[in-house]
C-alpha cells in the first residue's frame, strides 16, 4: 500500500542530540523531500525509517503497522550506488530477490525482465566500473525497488552526479514514479531539486533537527509560485547559515 508515518522521533547519537520530535507522513504514490542543513539529521531520519537504528522515542508506522526498530519493509538507497564490483549488473540487480529466498536462476530472469524499463538491457553483463555514473545510480534504483517495490527512501542519490547527468535522472525518476506509483521519501540539499520532485517539501532546523515548515508543490504551478517558495525555504534557512559565518554559496544548495 505504501503508507508511512513517522511519529514524534527523537534521537541523540553519543551526546549529540540530532532529531527533536520529528512527526511526518508520505501518503500512498507521493513524494515529500525532506530539506535541511549539513549533518542536522536528514540521513538518522532515513536510517530509523529503514529500522537499521531505533529512536530514543517515538514510532514508525507502515500501513498502520509498527515497523519502529525493524528492517526489511522499506527500500532505502543512499548516495553512493554500493554495487558490488565483482559482479554484472545483472546479478548486481538480482541481490534483494536472492536474499528473499528467490532461487538464482529465477532471480536473474526476474531481473532482466524489467533491465529495459531502468534502460539497461545492453549492459546486463558489464560491471559497475564500465557504466556512467548516471547507469551505475540507474541499477542501484532498479535494485533497490526490487527490494520492497511500494516505499522508497532516497538519500541524496544524485548529488555526485553532473548536472546535466542529474536533471535527466530527475526526470527519469519523475516517468519512474508515475508509472510504478511509489512513495518516495527524498533527502537533499538541492531546493531545486525539491522542487522538480516533490508533491510536499518538509524543511528541518539545523540539529536538533525540528520541522520549520512544511510546503506544497504543485507541478502544474507557474515558474514564480515556484520561486515564491523556494524565497520562503531560504529565508528560513539563511540565518541559520548566517548564523556560523556561511556565506556566497549557490542559494539553490543548502
Amino acid at each position: 500500500m505504501g503508507y508511512l508515518q513517522i511519529n514524534g522521533v527523537s534521537k541523540t547519537l553519543g551526546r549529540i542530540h540530532t532529531l527533536d520530535n520529528i512527526s511526518l507522513s508520505v501518503n500512498q504514490h507521493e513524494s515529500v523531500v525532506i530539506l535541511g542543513p549539513s549533518g542536522c539529521g536528514k540521513s538518522t531520519l532515513l536510517n530509523i525509517v529503514a529500522g537499521l537504528i531505533s529512536p530514543d522515542r517515538g514510532q514508525v508506522l507502515i500501513d498502520d503497522q509498527d515497523w519502529t526498530g525493524r528492517t526489511g519493509r522499506v527500500s532505502y538507497m543512499q548516495q553512493k550506488d554500493l554495487l558490488l564490483p565483482s559482479r554484472t549488473i545483472l546479478d548486481n540487480v538480482a541481490i534483494p530477490l536472492i536474499l528473499k529466498g528467490t532461487p538464482k536462476k529465477q532471480a536473474r530472469h526476474i531481473a532482466r525482465q524489467h533491465l529495459e524499463e531502468f534502460g539497461l538491457s545492453d549492459f546486463s553483463g558489464y560491471y559497475p566500473r564500465q557504466l556512467s555514473g548516471g547507469m551505475r545510480q540507474r541499477a542501484a534504483l532498479l535494485r533497490t525497488y526490487l527490494f520492497a517495490s511500494d516505499i522508497l527512501l532516497l538519500d541524496e542519490p544524485f548529488a555526485a552526479l553532473d548536472a546535466i547527468t542529474r536533471r535527466r535522472m530527475h526526470l527519469w525518476l519523475k516517468e519512474l514514479q508515475s508509472r510504478y506509483r511509489w512513495s518516495i521519501l527524498f533527502v537533499t540539499h538541492d531546493i531545486d531539486e525539491a522542487l522538480l520532485l516533490a508533491d510536499r517539501i518538509i524543511v528541518l532546523s539545523s540539529r536538533p533537527a525540528s520541522i520549520l515548515q512544511e510546503f506544497t508543490v504543485s507541478q502544474q504551478s507557474d515558474m514564480q509560485t515556484h520561486q515564491s517558495i523556494k524565497g520562503a525555504i531560504l529565508r528560513l534557512l539563511e540565518p541559520e547559515e548566517d548564523d556560523v559565518g556561511v556565506h556566497g554559496r549557490n542559494s539553490s544548495q543548502l
